[in-house]
């Protein structure tokens, strides 16, 4: 594997490789129960805490696993907390919980979970793979919150239930169907590609300037 830094085992999730947004993993929740700010969050903070309870235990149990059966031993492993967060927002948020439905039974084949395990968690230390849970799962958050806020903004006119343009606004209704999860992905993929051009843009542009100062000094 390629040598990292704690730093970058934290930080490259939540940016650089954005599961969603770079990666395009966990696309399935992402799309599907992005429809308000509330249900984005009460995902996102469940994939959390799956993805960092499993990659604690894949990490503590790996010179345990043996080979032949450690795929099957990370879904069980995932299985346990994503049963335990089912359980949790059903006793603490039920309307929420009834709204996701049988999406939080589906974290279990969330492939960016079990991606990290294979990948990560089975090949570096507890704290390392703890690290590289929280900033992948903070990764994911953030961008089912940009997509829940973005689509409920639009095609309610509220955030988190409250009304923000008064009577008058005509909600963009399709942006809480299920064609409104695609075209809030590719708006955001479209922005994140644009800033990213611009960045590079500015950067090449600043090292040309730099070249042709240097070049104009020695002459």
């Amino acid at each position: 594997m390629k040598a990292t830094t704690p730093s970058q085992d934290l930080l490259r999730g939540v940016w650089r490789e954005n599961p969603v947004l770079v990666q395009m993993l966990g696309l399935c929740p992402a799309l599907a129960v992005t429809n308000t700010v509330e249900n984005s969050l009460a995902m996102g903070i469940a994939t959390f805490f799956v993805l960092l309870g499993s990659s604690l235990l894949v990490a503590l149990l790996k010179r345990f696993i043996p080979n032949e059966i450690r795929i099957s031993a990370y879904i069980l492993i995932i299985a346990t907390f994503v049963t335990i967060a089912d359980m949790g927002l059903e006793a603490l948020v039920p309307d929420v919980h009834k709204a996701l439905g049988a999406f939080i039974a589906l974290i279990v084949v969330n492939c960016m979970i079990l991606g990290r395990q294979e990948a990560f968690a089975s090949k570096r230390s507890v704290v390392r793979s703890l690290l590289d849970a929280i900033g992948s799962g903070t990764g994911f958050v953030i961008a089912l919150f940009l997509m829940g806020a973005f689509r409920e903004i639009v095609g309610m006119g509220s955030f988190l239930g409250i009304p923000l343009f008064g009577d008058g606004y005509e909600p963009w209704v399709v942006m809480i169907l299920p064609p409104g999860g695609f075209l809030t992905l590719g708006t955001l993929l479209i922005g994140l590609s644009w800033f990213q051009r611009r960045r590079k843009e500015a950067a090449d542009g600043g090292t040309a300037k730099n070249g042709a100062v240097q070049e104009g000094s020695v002459a």
